[in-house]
């Protein structure tokens, strides 16, 4: 069964995002492990050549920096992180690109933050520019861009950048290598713990087989992939999580090898501008809704109105990203919101005839448009 469903994702690949975590590409002493990179690179040629297109996220920096910089633990203040990813990146890419070469590729480089993501001018610019390098003999290399990163333009880690690059082009497939081969059904030092070989559909539960620990290295574990898989599989890219040591993996995975576990991605999945809505940026304040407004708006495929809004949380501006949670806090729903914080505050619990009757007009009748609404499930 497992095998069968590996083989239909695999006849229907044409797009590939693959993203490698920093204790893939890093040797014990915190330095990149150029022969690990250079398998990667042949066998990034062999994906090209079943005629598939590919975009590469790679981690690494950070490391890369600490190793160069002789610095024995990842430091933890934000400037020597900056400082350790400024001299990481450029060592990383020149690496991946000398290894490229003699496939014929160039490494395209790529850093991005989440403005990138937010604004949606230049998320499409972003999506574009992949899609034109896509004409070329060239990988695009993509990493977050530490050097400027700070909290409020922070991605948080490359599992989640690659979910949102899978879902900005349309990827068929998110492989994600870690040092794991796959989701457990317990944790990797116990030896009763069995691979999960495929998962048909995301259940919150998962979550409970994961603990909070992260990397050594890295900013992520078990628990970040998870999500990142569920925001992937929630617009139709299938995903894989394996083990990044094994010497061919990704020829293995390609072959239809069971290895690491298959994600299946959902099967109806949702518009790109809902997926922009739904899955790229965090929300920018919550509105808590009544058992029927949330009915309506996930059972119904209603717009939002102001009456079935019991609560306004957060700072927004109209037209920001927010969340639609029930009075339990559950989020179920995000869309862009027509009002901000006090607009929303102002009207909220009222019917339409009240607003007009109260403030003379009401510049929308709904608080969201269904068409810039998207349910989803609950995301942390």
């Amino acid at each position: 069964m497992t095998l069968d469903r590996r083989r239909e994702v695999l006849n229907q690949l044409k797009t590939v995002v693959v993203k490698v975590g920093t204790n893939v590409l890093s040797t014990d002493d915190d330095r990149l492990d150029a022969d690990r990179i250079a398998s990667l690179a042949e066998q990034v040629h062999h994906i090209c050549q079943a005629g598939c297109k590919l975009v590469l996220v790679s981690s690494g920096a950070i490391g890369a920096g600490m190793g160069l910089l002789g610095l024995k633990e990842r430091p933890k203040d934000l400037s020597h992180l900056q400082a350790a990813a400024a001299t990481g990146q450029a060592h990383l890419i020149h690496i991946y690109d000398k290894a490229l070469r003699p496939y014929g590729y160039h490494a395209a480089q790529l850093l991005l933050t989440a403005n990138d993501f937010k604004s949606r001018g230049r998320y499409l610019n972003v999506r574009n520019t992949l899609r034109t390098l896509g004409e070329y003999a060239v990988i695009p290399i993509i990493n977050e861009n530490d050097t400027v990163s700070t909290a409020e333009i922070k991605l948080g880690d490359n599992d989640r950048l690659a979910a949102m690059v899978a879902g900005l082009i349309q990827a068929d497939l998110l492989i994600i290598l870690s040092v794991v081969d796959g989701l457990l059904t317990g944790d990797p030092s116990n030896p009763a713990s069995q691979r999960i070989p495929l998962v048909e559909r995301f259940d919150d539960e998962l979550l409970n087989l994961v603990g909070a620990s992260k990397s050594s290295r890295g900013t992520g574990g078990m628990g970040t992939k998870l999500e990142a898989v569920r925001t992937a599989t929630a617009v139709g890219t299938n995903v894989i999580i394996a083990d990044g040591k094994r010497p061919k993996v990704l020829d293995e995975i390609l072959s239809g090898a069971d290895i690491g576990t298959l994600f299946l991605g959902d099967g109806d999945g949702v518009s790109a501008w809902k997926r922009w809505i739904g899955y790229t940026m965090p929300p920018k304040g919550r509105l808590v809704l009544d058992a029927g407004a949330r009915r309506a708006v996930e059972q119904q495929g209603k717009s939002l109105l102001a009456i079935g809004v019991v609560g306004v949380e957060g700072d927004f501006d109209k037209g920001e990203v927010v969340s639609l949670v029930d009075q339990q806090g559950a989020e179920f729903a995000r869309g862009l919101t027509n009002y901000d914080t006090a607009g929303a505050k102002a009207i909220a619990g009222k019917r339409t005839d009240e607003i007009t009757r109260e403030l003379g007009s009401i510049p929308y009748d709904e608080v969201i448009h269904r068409d810039n609404l998207v349910v989803i499930s609950l995301v942390k």
